[in-house]
């Protein structure tokens, strides 16, 4: 039974048995059809609604992946930032003790018997 089947049968018990509804007896192919498109607007309607809600919520999910990707990469940089700063805050002290660069490196040696003997 299609659609319309179902809707002309509707129609034909209605008009046979209500008395109430006397105000729509000659239009009642048109209430029907208004009330069968309004259903299919809302249909419509309603999946827009579900499919604005889950893109939404897709795309918040996808944001905070990529916020705690920045955060992460952000932690990273920080803590280059800091050795870079505590690296140059050595070499300006190294600097300003005017050390100077060694040439040679002579080493000295001690014999074993030559230290005193401890009693």
């Amino acid at each position: 039974m299609t659609a319309i089947s179902f809707i002309s049968y509707i129609n034909k018990n209605i008009r046979n048995n209500s008395k109430v509804l006397g105000c729509f007896s000659e239009n009642w192919d048109k209430v029907c059809f208004a009330g069968f498109a309004l259903c299919l607007l809302l249909l419509f309607f309603y999946i827009y609604q579900i499919n604005v809600l889950t893109s939404g919520t897709y795309f918040i999910s996808k944001d905070r992946l990529l916020i705690e990707e920045i955060s992460k990469e952000n932690k990273k940089l920080e803590v280059l930032f800091a050795e870079n700063n505590y690296l140059e805050e050595i070499l300006s002290k190294i600097e300003n003790s005017n050390f100077q660069k060694t040439v040679s490196i002579k080493y000295i040696q001690i014999l074993d018997n030559s230290l005193a003997n401890a009693k």
